[in-house]
Order: structure tokens, then sequence, then C-alpha cells
């Protein structure tokens, strides 16, 4: 959904053409993965990392246009919301400079965009769910002005044909309406993303729905919405429902979500493909003037527009990349489970611990999505954000245990294993699992703070819930800029 789209009306031929342009391009994927060669001999890591704007009280800033214009950088992007931002960083080897270079970079660009949004009288914060959101600052004059948004917020009730119902049942309840997608903005995410090669692509997609629980009961920083305490991390329920085209009676016939966990592990990426075609109807059916098949069959690379496009209106956690870029056509997976921040420090660590443990998975002799079933996996993702650090989770060959058990004493090992094995030495490894290490020891993270520290707002007599999650919020931003992991972080 990044590329740009025009303000359009949809007719029915449109959705015929671009249904069958859809499965022409499906039909060219196939032949490519039996006859090209994608790039992968030198594969690449990337990080994108979804931003809120704060005004001087930590409150939303409705402000990104401004912000974009001074920060004048093309890695920064608009997202749903006005008061949300995307970075996209760029893509790298994972050995190359060493972490410490990976991180500085993404400080630096960071610091540079802070520097330009203070001229104008905004601040960025990393975090899942922005506390101070309120139910008011997200209709629908908070939509960012690019058409893309409005469009798509068209189409997703046009399918629907009622409002959303959202209600999550946590430490409090919240049962609400929206008329607008605007709620899906409150959820700020960090993406890493991995390029695989198509041979290795199931193995790496398996693996990285095996440890989706795992990695959110880590990294867990979302737990207020709309002034209320509910899940660790909130943003899994807000996504799954604030982006959802069915009304009640189409969820009752087992029809699938538009975010999706998925339903079974796959042995080819073209399995993830072919089920967007198969269970998915077009939101966006624009068709580009690309005939794929000309393309590959004149010996160029196609871009399989209508099929990318649709991918990118389907939410996996795990998303499957096609893209095409100057080495030629590659396939990514966009692991897209993990809040944004609290720190550099600690979206480094988590992506240390996510390609090292998927690495690891992958060359184990028996993996574990053979012993694994499907549907424990996904009941894993949503234990861990309900409950977080806290969270007990399956795994093969210990049973149900605290997650911060299984970490200690079966993951972190893999994950060190998996960093070896892609050419990161010790010196490399232990300060970046160290963090991982700690939290688990601690049983800390981002959520656990913010929930602790509103707590102890409250006992001490701060007014309300509002003023305790603004002065909260204005506090983590403090922290976030000092750059040390959130587990470390006191509650004052």
């Amino acid at each position: 959904m990044g590329r740009d789209v025009p303000a359009l009306v949809f007719t029915r031929e449109d959705r015929r053409r671009y249904r069958e342009k859809m499965h022409t391009c499906l039909d060219v994927l196939a032949q490519m993965l039996r006859e090209s060669t994608f790039e992968s001999e030198r594969p690449q890591v990337g990080l994108e990392i979804e931003l809120n704007l704060v005004d001087g009280d930590g409150l939303p800033a409705m402000r990104n246009t401004e912000v974009l214009q001074a920060i004048a950088d093309p890695a920064w992007s608009s997202e749903l919301g006005r008061f949300n931002l995307e970075i996209n960083i760029p893509p790298r080897q994972l050995t190359t400079g060493g972490p410490g270079a990976w991180e500085q970079a993404i400080r630096d660009a960071l610091n540079h965009a802070e520097e330009r949004a203070s001229a104008v009288g905004t601040h960025l914060i990393m975090i899942g769910i922005l506390p101070t959101l309120g139910e008011a600052d997200v209709g629908e004059a908070a939509l960012s002005g690019d058409p893309r948004y409005r469009l798509l917020n068209e189409q997703i009730f046009a399918a629907r044909g009622e409002d959303l119902r959202i209600t999550v049942d946590g430490v409090e309840r919240l049962s609400t309406y929206a008329d607008t997608i605007t709620p899906e903005a409150a959820c700020t995410s960090t993406q890493f993303h991995l390029q695989v090669s198509p041979k290795e692509f199931a193995d790496y997609w398996n693996a990285a729905q095996a440890v989706v629980g795992v990695q959110i009961a880590l990294a867990a920083n979302s737990p207020f919405l709309f002034g209320k305490e509910l899940w660790r991390e909130t943003r899994i329920p807000l996504f799954e429902q604030a982006t959802d085209t069915r009304p009640q009676e189409i969820k009752a016939q087992d029809v699938r979500p538009r975010v999706w966990f998925g339903e079974r592990w796959i042995t080819s990426v073209f399995d993830l493909f072919e089920e967007n075609v198969r269970y998915y109807p077009a939101l966006l059916p624009l068709c580009d003037d690309e005939d794929p098949q000309e393309m590959l069959d004149h010996g160029g690379i196609p871009q399989l527009g209508e099929l990318t496009l649709h991918n990118g209106t389907i939410y996996r956690w795990n998303r499957p990349i096609y893209a095409v870029t100057g080495s030629g056509p590659h396939l990514r997976i966009e692991n897209r489970v993990l809040p944004a921040g609290p720190t550099v420090a600690d979206i480094i660590a988590n992506g240390a611990f996510y390609y090292g443990l998927t690495r690891a998975l992958v060359d184990e002799d028996r993996p574990v999505w053979t012993r694994m079933s499907f549907s424990v996996a996904e009941e894993n993702l949503h234990t861990a954000a309900r409950d977080g650090i806290d969270a007990r989770l399956y795994w093969p060959g210990m049973g149900e245990v605290p997650v911060t058990e299984l970490v200690l004493r079966r993951l972190l090992p893999l994950a060190h294993r998996g960093l070896e094995l892609a050419g990161i030495d010790a010196a490399w490894r232990e300060p970046l699992l160290g963090i991982i290490e700690q939290r688990c020891v601690t049983a800390r993270n981002g959520a656990l703070w913010q929930a602790e520290t509103v707590h102890h707002l409250e006992k001490g007599g701060t007014a309300d819930r509002q003023e305790a999650l603004r002065r909260m919020t204005t506090t983590y931003m403090d922290y976030m800029h000092l750059n040390a992991p959130a587990h470390t972080w006191p509650v004052d």
C-alpha cells in the first residue's frame, strides 16, 4: 500500500479485469519461480519504523504534512493518520559494519528528523500505541491527505456496509464503534525485512510464524488505548478489528479476515500469493499497463503490479514481498508483528533475536513447524499479546512454559547460534542478545513500564487517568532519547 493511487470510483469491469490480471501475474510468478534467477547471493535485511507525532505536552499532533516538508528526506513518508510518519531505513547486509553501525545509522536519521520536527513545534515518539490518543483523535479528519488512504477507507466500509466495532477485554474493557479506519493509525510498528531465496522462503516463513508469540511477549509496548489499560500488546486486536471488511454475518461463515495469521505451514512462497488471489476480493482494483507475460517472454522482469498491490491490502503478520530492484527480482519476508520502540537499542536487539532465531530454526534437523500445530502458533500470538512478558507459551519438547524460561533455556542459545552462522561473532552478538536476556531475567519491557508508571502516578495523587497518561508519555520520551533499554527504566 505504499504506492500512490488516485481517487476513483471502481466499476464492475474494473474488478473483472483486475481479477484476470492477478491470475496472469500468479501464472507468471509460478513460471519465474521455476525458471528465473532471484537475487539471493548477498541477502539483505531492512527496517521500517512507524512513529507518532506529539506536541510539547505529549498530545497527538496532526501535522505530518508540515513535518515531512521540514524533514525533506525521501526515506520518510506519511502513514494512515495525520499524527503518523514512517521511516524506511536503507537495506543492508546483516554483517555490514556490524550492528553498531546499523544502530548509529538509525539513531542519526531519527535525531535529524526530531530536530527538524522540533523546529515546527512537534516531536517524534516510537511507541506501539500513543497513550494520549483519544477517540476524538481518530475521526475522518485525522486521515492523512494522500488519496490512497481515503480510497482504502471507502472500499473497506463499502465491503462492510456498517461501522467498525472495536472490543478489547483486558485489564479494563473497551467497546466502541468507528466510522472510519483511522483507529488503525493508532497502531505503529517496527517491520523487519529479510531477503531469502525462493528455495528457502517456505522454511524461513514457517520459522517466523512459529516465533511471533515469543517476539510479541518480549517486546510488548502497547498497553493503553483511548485511556484504558487493555492487553500488553493491544496493537494486535486493534489492528485485526480496525481493518475488518466483514460484517457479523460474514464472520459467522468463517470468511477469512484481512489481518490474517494464515491457516497452515507452507511449502512455497507461491502458496501465500495463491491464497491471496483465491480468498480475497480486491479492495483497490487498479490495473497497470504492463503485460507481465509479454514482459517475461521478451527477457524482461515483470513488476507484477496487480499481485503486489493486492498483497499490500492483506495484512499478514509475516507478509511475503516480491520486488524488483536494479539487481533483479527478489523475495523477502516482512515481519510486521512488533510495536515501535521503546528505543533504538531495543529495536536492534529485537532484530538480532529475530534474525538469529529464524536462521537457527531453519537449520535444525527437525524443524519446529513439523512438531507444532499451526493453530498453536496462532494461539501463542494472542496469548502473548494479552499477557506480554508474563505469558505462558507452548513450545515443542517443553510444553506450556513462561516465555522468559523458554527464551533463556531454549531460544536465546539458538539465536546466538543463528547469528554465528550468519557471520556475527561473539563481540557483536553479546551486547545485542544481552538486552533480550536481561528483559527475561528482570521480566520487564516497555508495556510493563508504561502500566506501572501510570499506576504509580495515579496512586501518587495525579488528578485523573488522562493526566497520568500524559505525564507517563513525556517521561517515556525522555528515556527514549537516552537510548537505555526499557528494562532499565525506573518507575518514578
